[in-house]
């Protein structure tokens, strides 16, 4: 009786009141979404009415008044009436008596918003897919300075898109950067790992650091053995070291000794390391600076009235400015100043170098011809 106890499979607990059930098989795909017909909405029309309105920017109108005619088209197979307030400067969708999908009406609201934000018509109408999905990434409130605003959002579209395509690629979604908002298109999955990628691009982490850890993924994925296994080993860990202050100095003096073998090699004198003087130590705490308010004491103006106070530093943002000014126009001056020339030499000045010359020329001859003569000089008394 125990040795049958002890055979018998233990079950957890939890699942103790699962039963088989052989008509779910593993060729079934449990993710899949089943159109949405008209034989699916047994309730039939609607009682109430649901409308979403958008505005446009002005530069949108010529284009939307020119494929409007193809939203309609669109939108009317699923029952939806849209409109165009060109007064106003808004689009507008909402459900009439012929819709049968409770949650397309969603789907013509994003497909209004994207064209609002500068996507075609042609790529705005994949939305109502069932398959697709969109997102709107608000950039223009993540960074106050305007010129590093424009930069990060350059760097998410890369030299000629490139880094834009390498992101649809890689997302399987459509992406367009527009003004301060950035359009996403795509499955949800997709729509996730952009908006992760703009939003930290937009805080100073390069996108192609997220790029590389997309691509690692994708070919991960392609490995079934991996499947059950943390991904965490093979993804880059892309992470600001703070070095300690002994590290540091290892770094330093490593890139001093470099320089000095160069440097030798180069016969060159090495570099001496500076040394900074130690301070004398003492217990006693440095003196108290003293505040604003005290220095103002001091200089009167502390005592002064406003309109007298705007007046002073009025005249001290004129001295200043006229400063900068006259530095400013000295720095331009240097431009037009003519380089020191040598001047072109006197007729007196030509004579006296051609004389000079010549009696250089004459005595060089004279000194040539007497080291000759006294040479046949010196062979003649040998010989004799």
């Amino acid at each position: 009786m125990d040795e049958a106890h002890e055979s018998a499979p233990t079950v957890n607990k939890n699942k103790r009141h699962r039963k088989e059930k052989p008509w779910d098989t593993d060729d079934i795909d449990q993710w899949k979404i089943d159109p949405f017909q008209t034989t699916d909405n047994k309730a039939g029309p609607f009682t109430e009415e649901s409308s979403f309105a958008t505005l446009f920017p002005k530069y949108r109108e010529k284009y939307l008044r020119e494929v409007w005619s193809a939203v309609t088209q669109a939108l009317d197979p699923h029952g939806i009436a849209c409109t165009l307030d060109l007064i106003h400067g808004s689009m507008s969708v909402r459900t009439t008596r012929k819709t049968y999908d409770p949650y397309v009406v969603l789907k013509a609201r994003d497909m209004i918003k994207l064209l609002a934000r500068g996507v075609a018509v042609g790529q705005a109408v994949k939305i109502l897919n069932d398959d697709v999905a969109c997102d709107i990434i608000k950039i223009g409130n993540i960074v106050r300075n305007k010129e590093r605003f424009v930069k990060r959002r350059q760097r998410i579209i890369g030299p000629d898109g490139s880094t834009l395509k390498a992101i649809e690629l890689l997302t399987q979604c459509y992406v367009l950067v527009q003004g301060n908002t950035v359009s996403v298109m795509g499955p949800y999955k997709g729509l996730k790992e952009v908006r992760r990628i703009v939003l930290d691009c937009m805080k100073n982490i390069h996108p192609i650091y997220r790029i590389k850890e997309l691509m690692i993924k994708r070919e991960l994925a392609k490995d079934p053995q991996l499947a059950t296994e943390s991904w965490d080993r093979f993804l880059p860990k892309f992470r600001k070291r703070h070095l300690k202050t002994s590290e540091k100095t290892a770094r330093k003096n490593e890139r001093l000794q470099d320089k000095n073998e160069a440097r030798k090699a180069a016969g060159l004198p090495p570099l001496e390391e500076e040394k900074k003087e130690k301070k004398v130590y003492t217990p006693f705490p440095p003196p108290q600076q003293p505040r604003k308010v005290d220095l103002q004491l001091e200089s009167g103006e502390y005592f002064l009235k406003a309109h007298e106070k705007e007046a002073r530093e009025a005249k001290k943002r004129k001295e200043k400015q006229e400063e900068v000014t006259a530095e400013r126009r000295a720095k331009r001056a240097e431009a037009f100043v003519a380089p020191e020339e040598d001047a072109a030499p006197t007729i007196a000045e030509k004579r006296k170098r051609k004389l000079s010359k010549d009696h250089e020329e004459r005595a060089g001859l004279e000194e040539r011809e007497g080291s000759k003569k006294k040479k046949k000089k010196q062979t003649n008394e040998a010989d004799s």
